[in-house]
């Protein structure tokens, strides 16, 4: 076995965490990781990857990395804390640029310095491809998969080559995307599944009434729920169009009853935004309430995203509307690769959810569509039959995607990089 680096406070052996799952088998040596996560959803997907590593391994796993409570729960010891990187928006990234260029070159020199097993990055590309980059060049026998693939399948394609460079395998949460890493000259692909599918038991017996009664719904009235986005440039551009269009179907069927969810940190935001709506709808928080409210809506007018999914999952109908401000508008329409922007559509392979982008995000159209929706009509019949396939298109044949994820990084971690493959 090879030596190990203790120096600089990077080596595992500096105040070192470990995994105890399983029993240590004799003549197997502990696997070392080093896991960096740039944001906090890639700290949840972490942590539920180290568990499941944890469970299937037979010795014991020390983790290196960076990353945010929940992956420390799980052992990780971090170089700095995830605040330090987990910034969002060009502006943001901007004004912290060079104490991310600094967390950049201390997590290279850790990996380094600790020669772990394997490297695994999350998402966050911005900040995980120049670490996987340099690391690459200064330690070119360590394996490096990459746990979420950009979405070369959108824009920018090229990048999908240059990622062979420096990365050894992609796990991908999405099922097309192994056929377009192949297609663009990529990486190693696996689909290992999105987490929404580890809570497709928890949502179909998740019980929406209990919401329905605190909220005093008319069940004779059609409801909807409306989704502007999580972040304040999103809930900006679309809460008038989307809230003009709750007016107008009020104008065409029986007004509806509107839920919103709202992110803790968005909430006073939505809130000021809706003092010129003439509809009030009702704001509700935390992932029960807000899955409780997908189940009971007729219909969701919603921005683009992951949201797509969860309310597919969930069974909901919706229609799709999204703007960006006038600059990026021609920049992104000369760079999108896709015939759609909506996750659920790209999952099924055709067209099924209307997505209104731009000039066509206006309020007459979301309405008519939305309209559509509400009453008993070819497109939502169209809907519905789509919305029970697409967890048949998420599945795994078998497992969680922790697991499938696990497999990939163990096999990496015990063979090395030419042998894994």
């Amino acid at each position: 076995m090879r030596a190990r680096s203790k120096s600089a406070g990077y080596g595992f052996a500096a105040g070192e965490r470990h995994s105890t799952a399983g029993a240590a088998v004799a003549g197997t040596h502990d696997l070392r990781l080093f896991i960096v996560a740039g944001e906090h959803s890639g700290d949840a997907l972490g942590a539920k990857l180290m568990a499941a590593i944890n469970a299937h391994s037979k010795g014991r796993v020390h983790y290196l990395g960076v990353g945010g409570e929940l992956m420390e729960q799980e052992g990780l010891a971090s170089q700095f804390p995830l605040s330090d990187v987990a910034v969002m928006g060009p502006i943001s990234i901007l004004q912290q640029l060079p104490r991310i260029v600094s967390r950049v070159y201390r997590t290279v020199d850790a990996v380094v310095a600790a020669e772990p097993d394997a490297v695994v990055i999350i998402d966050a590309p911005e900040f995980t491809h120049p670490i996987a980059k340099r690391i690459r060049k200064r330690a070119p026998n360590v394996p490096i998969i990459d746990y979420v693939s950009p979405s070369v399948w959108a824009w920018r394609p090229g990048r999908a080559r240059k990622m062979r460079r420096y990365l050894d395998h992609v796990m991908a949460l999405f099922p097309f995307e192994p056929e377009a890493h192949d297609r663009l000259g990529g990486p190693a692909c696996t689909y290992v599944g999105h987490p929404l599918i580890e809570r497709l038991n928890w949502l179909r017996e998740l019980d929406p009434m209990p919401l329905a009664e605190r909220l005093n719904l008319d069940p004779e009235r059609p409801i909807v729920v409306i989704l502007p986005g999580s972040r304040s440039s999103e809930v900006a551009r679309l809460m008038a169009p989307f809230g003009l269009a709750v007016e107008r179907l009020g104008e065409g069927v029986c007004t509806p009853q509107v839920i919103i969810p709202v992110l803790p940190h968005m909430r006073a935001l939505i809130a000021s935004r809706l003092k010129s709506w003439s509809v009030k709808p009702a704001l509700v928080e935390g992932e029960e309430d807000k899955f409780r409210a997908f189940k009971l809506a007729h219909a969701a007018l919603t921005a683009s995203g992951t949201v797509t999914l969860e309310l597919a999952l969930a069974g909901t109908p919706m229609v799709v509307g999204y703007r960006v401000d006038s600059i990026a508008a021609p920049f992104l329409r000369s760079l999108l690769k896709v015939p759609t922007v909506v996750l659920a559509n790209l999952v099924l392979g055709e067209n099924v959810f209307p997505e209104l982008l731009q000039e066509e995000c206006e309020p007459e159209l979301l309405a008519a569509q939305m309209e559509l929706l509400l009453k008993n009509t070819p497109e939502r019949a169209r809907q519905l039959a789509a919305l029970e396939k697409i967890p048949q298109r998420l599945a795994l044949e078998h497992g969680a995607p922790s697991d499938a994820a696990a497999e990939v990084v163990l096999r990496y971690a015990k063979h090395g990089r030419y042998r894994a493959q």
